[in-house]
């Protein structure tokens, strides 16, 4: 919409995972012109763009979505569960993810 208000993408998608191959099926009956190769590699650089970008340390928003961004964790002692035994946990990047207050909006309303 224009009041940058997210739709629904499909309304047969609701309750089901949405893959890759739904976001090309989008493209290509959205935007008149474009074959399915087309959409698919429309979405495979835009994924693409995401990844690298995110491997680089930055982060990546999307207005009226959300927020994805790279965060460090140092080392840290933890303990197995099972056996009772302290092990370390190496140091290493996660993703997170913040939704935008729209979206936030929208799933709650």
């Amino acid at each position: 919409m224009a009041d940058g208000t997210p739709t629904n993408f499909s309304s047969e998608v609701v309750g089901k995972t949405l893959t890759k191959a739904d976001f090309v099926e989008a493209v290509y009956s959205r935007i008149g012109g474009l074959s399915r190769r087309d959409s698919a590699e429309i979405m495979d650089m835009l994924f693409e763009a995401v990844k690298e970008t995110l491997s680089r340390g930055e982060a990546v928003k999307i207005s009226g979505f959300g927020n994805f961004v790279v965060r460090e964790k140092k080392a840290r002692i933890g303990r197995n569960p099972q056996t009772g035994r302290f092990i370390e946990i190496s140091a290493r990047r996660v993703l997170t993810f913040k939704p935008s207050q729209v979206l936030k909006d929208q799933l709650n309303s």
